[in-house]
């Protein structure tokens, strides 16, 4: 029983709440400024131009926006709803795929129906629950390992900005580790518009940017997109963010049905693909700064944080021009070293999952390694051989547990 169905709907939990309003747009700055960067690298690194990364962005507010806002309250409870982070971070590590970008979309689109069917068809879900979890977690550890690096790559090629951005970075994080990532963006943002040679100076590249628009892409359907993408696309947004979101709520006593979850954002994903916008999906993070008592002591009014999260989101959306421009005319590799610092506690949390137990310990590294190495082959890439090799070794390994006799 989740705790809303435990506590009255009186007129005190059903009145507004400041503190789950405060919350709500805590998680929304938390979640938008701490990985907006990796979410315009992935877009860009599988072909999508500046205009088709506005596009992206806006629908990405809205998908996120309307189902928060929807499913949380329909269920009064607090669901909250982000893109998939660890997915961009996938499509970064990709590369194009043949076909270009609107191969992308047709992945796109296909992840977010591959996500109703989940939610259409409990087996399927079941599936990809019972991946084990250390190979899980290796594909991801893998997949953000380079991105990871790049901070440090960074220090070498622009070493005044990253040293900057690494010391904002770490100093925040000493004292209040939620902003740490987005003050370093704000700081690396700051110094490229008073930066001269970055074309941001003065705010010129910026003119034309603050009425962002919806682009149309047909998507084209490709094997290669479809193995390449949709499918480790799919496998990452389910085990590395719904699964451990609904485990978040669990946390604060939250159980919603995973149905019409799946439905909705599995349904918001195929339909905003076609503007060029990845999956949404439950946020794992950010989830704890609306479900947890700092949003309000009334467990039965903490949906309103979830909802006011939602709201952020789409206010956000209003700013996808400036935050596109911006990021994209920046150099590349300091784009990288922002983004990888927002992945470093994921990486750590995946490598943890990956290596703790010693049985499962060389299939899971196995994963990692076949995936970080970026192994292309039949146009397919990394994500899918490592978990497929790393099955393999899984399988090759595994012993059959054989239980005691009682004595």
């Amino acid at each position: 029983m989740s705790s809303s169905d435990t506590v009255p709907e009186t007129g005190l939990s059903t009145g507004l709440s400041l503190r789950a309003v405060g919350a709500g747009l805590l998680a929304a700055l938390v979640g938008y400024a701490s990985s907006v960067a990796v979410v315009i690298h992935g877009l860009t690194a599988v072909g999508a131009s500046t205009e088709q990364v506005v596009s992206g962005l806006v629908l990405l507010g809205f998908a996120m926006g309307l189902t928060a806002m929807g499913l949380s309250l329909h269920r009064r409870k607090p669901i909250s709803i982000a893109w998939t982070t660890p997915g961009m971070a996938l499509l970064a590590a990709t590369g194009a795929v043949e076909g270009g970008f609107p191969a992308a979309v047709g992945a796109f689109v296909v992840t977010g129906v591959l996500i109703v069917l989940a939610g259409l068809w409990a087996p399927l879900g079941r599936w990809i629950a019972a991946i084990p979890k250390p190979l899980a977690n290796g594909m991801l550890a893998g997949i953000l390992l380079k991105l990871c690096l790049a901070p440090f790559l960074a220090v070498s090629q622009a070493p005044g900005m990253a040293l900057l951005v690494l010391a904002t970075w770490a100093l925040v994080g000493r004292v209040a580790r939620l902003y740490a990532v987005p003050a370093a963006v704000a700081v690396a943002l700051g110094a490229l518009a008073l930066d001269s040679s970055s074309g941001l100076a003065g705010g010129a590249a910026l003119s034309g940017a603050l009425w962002p628009g919806v682009t149309f892409v047909q998507p084209v359907f490709t094997w290669e997109a479809m193995v390449g993408i949709a499918l480790p696309l799919f496998v990452v947004t389910m085990a590395s963010q719904n699964i451990p979101g609904l485990a978040v709520l669990a946390t604060y006593n939250y159980t919603p049905p995973t149905r019409p979850i799946f439905l909705a954002t599995g349904a918001a994903s195929a339909l905003t693909a076609l503007g060029g916008a990845p999956t949404v999906n439950l946020a794992a993070i950010t989830a704890a700064l609306c479900a947890s008592p700092d949003a309000d002591p009334n467990p039965a009014r903490r949906w309103q944080a979830a909802f006011v999260g939602g709201i952020g989101y789409i206010l956000f959306a209003g700013l996808a021009g400036v935050t596109a421009v911006m990021v994209t005319r920046s150099p590349p590799i300091l784009i990288e070293a922002v983004a990888g610092l927002a992945l470093v506690g994921a990486f750590g949390a995946a490598l943890m999952g990956a290596v703790q137990v010693e049985a499962n310990r060389t299939a899971a590294l196995v994963t990692m390694l076949v995936t970080a190495s970026g192994l292309s082959f039949a146009g397919v890439g990394s994500a899918f051989w490592g978990l497929l090799l790393g099955g393999a070794v899984h399988l090759l390994y595994w012993r059959p547990t054989v239980s005691q006799p009682a004595k």
